[in-house]
């Protein structure tokens, strides 16, 4: 399945960069996620827990960041098992622009497989899932970078 969006941050481009590279920032805003450690400069851990439909499971992955232009963007992969609930992997490419009046638009191309329980709940609930996932990570992203009044 592909995704793609588009999102105006309250921010400018340089600390929504810092935001995407700092592992404690993305964990906040990733819908389930439990841990997210800083293996090395490209690589992190996950720890997640999210229902897809009926079906409720911890997955356990890496993510790797590559083709890293700052502050302009980078690719994005990662891989996850979810034990008897199945697998996903996918990545997206993340880039970010000068929006007016200091803001930063982030845009964002994904891919991503399901395996296993997961693939049998059929592609609309998986995209839909998927979607909803994505809309609550940027919409929690750009809350915690819109400066407080």
């Amino acid at each position: 399945m592909d995704m793609e969006g588009e999102y105006a941050i309250p921010a400018p481009r340089s600390r929504v960069w810092d935001a995407l590279n700092d592992a404690e920032a993305l964990r906040r805003c990733i819908p389930g996620c439990e841990e997210l450690v800083r293996d090395d400069d490209t690589t992190l851990s996950a720890k997640l827990k999210l229902k897809i439909g009926p079906v409720s499971a911890k997955f356990a992955g890496r993510v790797t960041l590559s083709d890293i232009d700052a502050p302009n963007g980078y690719r994005i992969t990662g891989e996850g098992q979810g034990g008897a609930a199945g697998f996903g992997k996918g990545g997206a490419v993340v880039t970010l622009t000068d929006g007016p009046d200091g803001t930063t638009i982030l845009r964002y191309k994904a891919e991503a497989t399901v395996g296993g329980k997961l693939a049998q709940l059929g592609a609309r609930l998986i995209q839909g899932t998927a979607a909803k996932l994505a809309d609550e990570f940027f919409a929690a992203f750009a809350a915690a970078l819109t400066p407080a009044d």
